[in-house]
C-alpha cells in the first residue's frame, strides 16, 4: 500500500486544522503508519509459517491458526488507519466545492467574492469538520473494541489450546515472537487511544469556541439595544410634555364668552 500518496493527500487538512487537529495528524503518520510500515509488517509477516502445533494431523496447524487469528493484527491495522484518514478527506472536499463555488460566484459578478475565506470553519463547514472528528473517533473506538473482542484481550499468550476439527485431540499451538508482537499491540493500542483523547478535546474546543463567540455576539446586540434606548429616550421626552399639555381637557359647550369670563374671575380671586 502506497501511504506517501495518503499522506500528500491529507497534509492539506493542515491548513484547515486546529493545534488539535495538527497534532493528531502528526501522530498518526509518525507513531502509526511510520511503526505499521516499518516495523509491524515484518513482525507478522512470519506469522502464519512460523505457527506451529503439536501434531502432525494435515490441515489440523491451518484450522487451529483460522480459529486463533479469524483476522491479522496487520490487516485489522490497516483498515483502521483507511477508515481513520478517510473523514479527514470530507474536510478537504467541502472546501474545494467551497473555493470552485466562490470561483463561478466571482466570474458571473465581477470580481465579487461568495467568500473571504473558503477554509474557514464557519457555517457548514464548522459542521462537517465536527462530524470528520466524531467518526474519526468512532472508528478508532470501533476497532478497539473489534481487537478487543476477537482477541478477547490485548494480550498474546504464548501457548494457545485448540481442539476444533480435524485435531485429535486438544493440542498446544505455539505463535512466533509472541513478546515482540505484545509490545507492538499495547503499543498501537495506546497511540490509537491518544488519537481518540485528541479528537474529543479538539471538539470541546471548537463547541466552547462556537458557544463563547455566540454569547458575545448576543452580548454586542444587547448592548447596541441598550445604547439605542437611551439615544431615543430624549427626544421622546419633549413629545411627552407636550402631550401632557394638549391634552388638557376643554369643555366643547362653553362659548368664548364665558371662557373670558372665568379667566376674569380667576385673576380677581388672586389678587
Amino acid at each position: 500500500m502506497n501511504w506517501s500518496g495518503l499522506e500528500a493527500l491529507l497534509s492539506g487538512v493542515n491548513k484547515y486544522s486546529t493545534a488539535f487537529g495538527r497534532v493528531w495528524l502528526s501522530m498518526v503518520f509518525v507513531f502509526r503508519v511510520m511503526v505499521f510500515v516499518v516495523a509491524a509488517q515484518r513482525v507478522w509477516g512470519d506469522d502464519s509459517k512460523d505457527f506451529d502445533c503439536n501434531t502432525r494431523q494435515p490441515g489440523c496447524s491451518n484450522v487451529c491458526y483460522d480459529h486463533i487469528f479469524p483476522i491479522s493484527h496487520i490487516r485489522l491495522w490497516a483498515l483502521q488507519l483507511i477508515f481513520v484518514t478517510c473523514p479527514s478527506l470530507m474536510v478537504v472536499g467541502h472546501v474545494k466545492f467551497r473555493e470552485s463555488k466562490d470561483m463561478k460566484y466571482t466570474t458571473s459578478h465581477n470580481g465579487k467574492h461568495l467568500y473571504a475565506h473558503p477554509g474557514k470553519k464557519r457555517g457548514g463547514l464548522w459542521w462537517t469538520y465536527l462530524c470528520s472528528l466524531i467518526f474519526k473517533a468512532g472508528f478508532d473506538a470501533g476497532f478497539l473494541y473489534v481487537l478487543y473482542y476477537i482477541y478477547e484481550g490485548y494480550d498474546l499468550p504464548r501457548v494457545y489450546k485448540c481442539d476444533m476439527e480435524p485435531c485429535p485431540n486438544q493440542v498446544d499451538c505455539y505463535i512466533s515472537r509472541p513478546t515482540e508482537k505484545k509490545i507492538f499491540t499495547l503499543f498501537m493500542v495506546v497511540s490509537s487511544a491518544v488519537c481518540i483523547l485528541m479528537c474529543i478535546c479538539e471538539m470541546v474546543y471548537l463547541i466552547f469556541k462556537r458557544i463563547k463567540k455566540l454569547m458575545l455576539k448576543k452580548r454586542e446586540a444587547d448592548r447596541k439595544m441598550f445604547v439605542e434606548s437611551h439615544e431615543m429616550a430624549p427626544l421622546a421626552q419633549p413629545r411627552s410634555m407636550y402631550r401632557s399639555k394638549s391634552s388638557m381637557r376643554v369643555d366643547p359647550t362653553a362659548s368664548v364668552q364665558n371662557l373670558s369670563n372665568d379667566k376674569a374671575e380667576e385673576k380677581t380671586s388672586k389678587l
